[in-house]
């Protein structure tokens, strides 16, 4: 998972035609640890995303703008626009992972 350092990196990530998933987290988060734990096999099988990850404490203009009010936060971007967001009530376990992005095609 490429990490996204600036705005104008996500920016430029976000606007391709290409869907992008962009993982916001921090390292004080607990859930966000746990969510490390199980992520790499879900990365792996749904490869048709590029994934990134934004810590959300770097980044706090980009999460307010896409309403990141919790973490571990999954969203789905593609021409610039925020198309799907897990929130991170809903994104504690593998299974909701997978139920949400299954859910996206």
């Amino acid at each position: 998972m490429q990490k996204i350092t600036t705005t104008e990196q996500f920016n430029e990530i976000i606007s391709g035609d290409k869907e992008v998933l962009v993982k916001f987290e921090a390292g004080w988060c607990p859930d966000c640890r746990r969510m490390e734990m199980f992520i790499d096999p879900i990365v792996e099988k749904y490869n048709e995303y590029t994934w990134y990850e934004v810590n959300r404490d770097e980044l706090p203009e980009v999460a307010e703008k896409y309403e990141v009010m919790g973490i571990p936060s999954l969203l789905i971007y593609q021409n610039g626009e925020k198309k799907a967001h897990l929130h991170s009530a809903n994104a504690k376990s593998p299974e909701q992972v997978t139920e949400f992005l299954d859910a996206q095609n």
